[in-house]
């Protein structure tokens, strides 16, 4: 005990560096240990503890880091985690890493949920690439970027995303856009494509029935960011035997579900 206090003295004391400002080195450390705590979160007699921080000292910068939306604390316990305003601020920076840190864990509480394949895809321009893949016996497969494009009109992934495009930049996108047929039921008409969107932008659920692989049915739904903006489509698909449509029906609640802790994680506020 006395070794302790001697240690948080010995740090309250301690001047900040030449030009900078303590509180805030303070406050940055208090991120730090919080961020490296995991999903579980810490208490507040931990943080000062292992930041060498009075009691006092300690509750003060993390009520104000609490404030400002830096930390929240975990449902109603008084452990604290990492806090939206963070992705908020790492909003410009958001790319395939941040989705695949974040998505990961969620694909993999969902295919143990389902028993099914689960993925998560972005778009680029016309392309649409795979995150990550987590098979249906909870192997994750990571996608790079090169190899793993999948066609838009031909996927519940694809099609989620392009739904999500303006008028023109639709239009764009359709001009060059090869409707080729995979099996007998892929879209092949720009006419059709466009209704199918429409329909799938006014519940967000896009559906690919065997349009890909004969016997593959899948589902996507959006992955919204703290400013609402669709950055990801996370999909289930199974086989089409397993995949009937009283099971998608399942299936797709569960993904809405899980689509919503990831836009959660990301900043949505709902």
């Amino acid at each position: 005990m006395a070794l302790a206090t001697k240690t948080k003295k010995k740090t309250d004391d301690k001047p900040a560096e030449k030009g900078g400002i303590q509180s805030l080195e303070r406050a940055s450390m208090l991120l730090d240990l919080v961020a490296s705590a995991g999903p579980n979160g810490i208490p507040l007699t931990e943080l000062s503890e292992r930041s060498g921080l009075h009691n006092s000292t300690a509750f003060h910068l993390i009520r104000t880091l609490e404030n400002i939306g830096f930390l929240t604390k975990k449902d109603d316990s008084k452990r604290y985690l990492v806090g939206s305003k963070i992705f908020m601020l790492a909003a410009g920076a958001m790319n395939e890493n941040a989705l695949l840190l974040e998505g990961t864990p969620v694909l993999s509480a969902l295919s143990d949920t389902t028993g099914e394949a689960t993925h998560l895809a972005v778009r680029s321009n016309a392309e649409i690439v795979l995150v990550a893949r987590m098979a249906a016996k909870g192997m994750l497969q990571m996608s790079e970027r090169t190899g793993a494009v999948r066609p838009a009109h031909a996927t519940a992934i694809g099609k989620l995303l392009l739904s999500k495009c303006d008028d023109a930049e639709l239009e764009f996108l359709l001009a060059d856009m090869d409707l080729r047929a995979f099996t007998e039921n892929t879209i092949t008409t720009k006419a059709k494509l466009r209704r199918e969107l429409t329909d799938i932008s006014k519940i967000d659920v896009a559906h690919d029935r065997c349009e890909l692989d004969p016997d593959v049915r899948c589902i996507a739904v959006p992955v919204y960011d703290f400013a609402g903006r669709c950055v990801a489509a996370m999909g289930v698909s199974g086989p089409v035997w397993r995949m009937n449509d009283e099971v998608v029906i399942k299936r797709t609640e569960e993904l809405k579900e899980a689509a919503l802790a990831l836009s959660k994680a990301l900043g949505a506020s709902s």
